[in-house]
């Protein structure tokens, strides 16, 4: 019987597929929380974001983002549903945003930078999707402002959290010493 030793890339995979598992949970437990503010919620999923995002890389970060928003919505029964294409647009906006601006971590943006703007780029491209195929109105763009204060109020709170979580001892090996490359 031959014993199998698992690869740098197995192991990854097994982190990718462990943190999208807490994003999924954290999405699925945010969604039964009722908001004041329809379609306004703070995101903690998006704390795993970064968390994959720099640990393990900006190429893990979309694989976690992208089996949460696919993953979730099978779960809360809302898949390709405006919801689902909602969640989509902003999180694949907020992963475009992020694919630069990951090289300036740690010397020069902390994780609340990143959040703060991931969680803009995330309002930014799901309104974008509302304002141009949901709901085309002309009067709706006067709702940006509030959305935009509610992401960046969402996105130093992920933010926060997130540093909390990269600065625990634990999480202090999986941290890069030096600015990610966007690339891995």
């Amino acid at each position: 019987m031959a014993i199998r030793v698992a690869t740098d890339s197995t192991a990854s995979d097994h982190r990718i597929a462990a943190l999208a598992a807490l994003a999924i949970g954290l999405q699925v437990i945010e969604a039964a929380i009722p908001s004041p503010v329809p379609g306004i919620k703070p995101g903690l999923a998006n704390v795993i974001t970064l968390v994959a995002l720099v640990t393990l890389g900006w190429r893990a970060a979309v694989a976690v983002t992208l089996l949460r928003v696919v993953g979730s919505s099978l779960l809360l029964g809302t898949l390709l549903s405006p919801g689902f294409w909602l969640s989509l647009a902003g999180a694949l906006a907020a992963l475009l945003l992020l694919a630069p601006l990951c090289r300036l971590y740690p010397g020069h943006l902390s994780a609340v930078g990143l959040a703060v703007a991931a969680a803009l780029a995330h309002t930014g491209g799901q309104f974008l999707l509302a304002w141009t195929l949901i709901i085309p109105h002309p009067q709706l763009p006067l709702l940006l402002p509030p959305l935009l204060l509610a992401a960046l109020i969402a996105g130093v709170v992920t933010g926060i959290l997130s540093n909390s979580v990269l600065s625990d001892p634990r999480m202090q090996r999986h941290v890069r010493n030096t600015p990610t490359t966007g690339t891995r």
